[in-house]
């Protein structure tokens, strides 16, 4: 006899369809599962003949062979547990076909029968959504974030009596309900505010830029000036998640089984900020089996890489990739996946080995020698794709202690959401450009157009400077960035001038 159950696996963050066939033949009692089966799939016929035992029904004593097809794709995880066991029951109790036919069936089960939680779910609600699917059972740990994608009934489920039932017909499952409206309308709520930040006028306006045209920024300053207090306080003026975004967001964290039981979508735009020992597959991803990094967990969000030169080179030379195309591609022998990456990167660093280098009040004893090894650590390929580099000077006590408080991030985010809305319609119809620094080079030569003057600027900057190619165009997009903050609709030489000095590391290296 064979049964045939629908479910899903997970590859990069995308769901992909899995057959699951059980048949069940006459002959000594075995029990195989084929299908590039990984370990933890090849244990669930442990948990699901005592998961059976336990919930008062018989586990068939026959060969039993069950397929995960597609055949040639690796399966991982325990989500096939729950559609495996149904498939071994249907022999003895006679399921509604159409029901098994129009219905998603994943889960883990315990050995007492109780259906646990398990990662990817928000991603197989939409391949469930996509498929044309009319219901989905998923544990009811992680049916929130499952309900939340619409357009397929989400059927929450404890144990694994109430599947049975419900695919013999003896009840009926409620679907679950989502706000949807309720959710949007959520405002984010931070615990810090730029309010608190004291001085800093020129990196507070430099963070209003990067964060109204998505622009990378590199902070260079003395220990203590503010670069962390800063950076943590960007995603309070990033305007609010949409839902595309947010949904994007969520499945990251949904297939690495970060959501907290009864979460629905991440709400907030992430802020990341891993230690300079991070791996390089721990920051962009990967493994045998490819997971997200930190670049992915911060998508539509803010990376921080404090201490920008202590991060090993290697580890730094794979952001480019992502930094470019917004996503991190990992290619393996059997597979190649993608994980999201659109991010604002920030990153700090310390002018020189003792970070006192152009400080006032501090002598610098670095050598020469020991400045240019510090600061070769960070190549320059990897400083051309950071749009805004600029100084932190350390604060002044006067600022400090009798200052008056910043601009809020409410005041400074209005600002930003007026730009988002002038770049929303400048890009409209182009779903994969979200920002000025995610315009591809064709768009930047369609709406970075200069006068006569901003040419001649640019020129004399050039020269003066020797921006590469790519950073002239990195230029070109902060400074229609800052011209959308101030309402213009065409880039002036006082924006472009701005931009400019925005290249401090570019600046330094030709005075030296």
């Amino acid at each position: 006899m064979l049964a045939k159950v629908l479910s899903a696996a997970v590859i990069g963050v995308d769901a992909y369809r899995v057959d699951v066939e059980v048949d069940l033949a006459k002959g000594m009692p075995n029990f195989a599962i084929v299908g590039l089966a990984e370990g933890a799939v090849r244990e669930s016929r442990v948990r699901v003949e005592a998961a059976l035992k336990n919930s008062a029904h018989d586990f068939p004593q026959r060969r039993i062979t069950v397929n995960l097809a597609p055949a040639d794709v690796r399966k991982v995880g325990s989500a096939f547990d729950l559609p495996i066991a149904l498939g071994l029951v249907s022999g003895s109790n006679p399921l509604l076909p159409e029901r098994l036919l129009s219905t998603l069936v994943v889960g883990e089960l315990g050995l007492n029968g109780e259906v646990r939680k398990i990662p990817g779910a928000m991603s197989m609600a939409v391949m469930a959504k996509q498929m044309g699917l009319s219901s989905m059972i998923c544990p009811a740990e992680c049916a929130a974030e499952a309900g939340v994608v619409g357009g397929v009934d989400v059927l929450p489920v404890q144990h694994f009596h109430q599947v049975l039932d419900f695919f013999t017909g003896q009840i009926a499952l409620s679907p679950l309900r989502v706000d949807l409206g309720a959710l949007l309308g959520k405002t984010a709520e931070h615990a810090v505010d730029f309010a608190e930040v004291r001085g800093q006028e020129h990196a507070k306006r430099a963070l209003e830029v990067a964060a109204a045209g998505g622009h990378n920024l590199l902070m260079i300053g003395p220990p203590g000036s503010g670069k962390t207090m800063l950076a943590r306080r960007l995603p309070t003026i990033l305007p609010p998640l949409s839902f595309d975004e947010a949904i994007e967001t969520t499945k990251v964290y949904s297939i690495l089984g970060l959501n907290s039981s009864g979460a629905t979508l991440v709400s907030t735009r992430p802020f990341r900020a891993p230690h300079h020992t991070v791996s390089d597959a721990g920051l962009v991803g990967g493994g045998s089996i490819p997971r997200p990094g930190e670049v992915s967990l911060a998508h539509n969000g803010v990376l921080f890489l404090d201490e920008l030169p202590e991060f090993r080179r290697h580890v730094l030379e794979v952001l480019r990739q992502p930094l470019e195309d917004g996503v991190v591609t990992i290619a393996r022998a059997q597979m190649s996946c993608q994980f999201p990456a659109k991010i604002v990167l920030v990153a700090a660093m310390n002018p020189c080995p003792c970070g006192y280098l152009s400080d006032p009040t501090h002598t610098c004893l670095c050598s020469e020698r020991a400045l240019h090894h510090y600061r070769s650590r960070v190549s320059g390929p990897l400083l051309d794709r950071i749009d805004i580099q600029l100084e932190v000077p350390a604060v002044k006590y006067r600022d400090l202690m009798h200052g008056q408080s910043g601009e809020s991030s409410l005041s400074i985010r209005s600002r930003v959401a007026c730009a988002r809305a002038r770049q929303a319609q400048r890009f409209q119809g182009n779903r994969a450009v979200r920002g000025n620094a995610q315009m591809p080079t064709a768009l930047s030569h369609r709406f970075c157009v200069l006068d006569s003057a901003g040419k001649a600027l640019l020129e004399k900057s050039v020269e003066r400077l020797g921006f590469s190619a790519r950073a002239i165009e990195r230029i070109l997009k902060v400074a229609l960035t800052i011209a959308d903050l101030a309402e213009e609709d065409h880039i002036r030489p006082r924006h472009l001038a701005e931009a400019i000095q925005y290249r401090s590391l570019d600046r330094s290296a030709n005075e030296h």
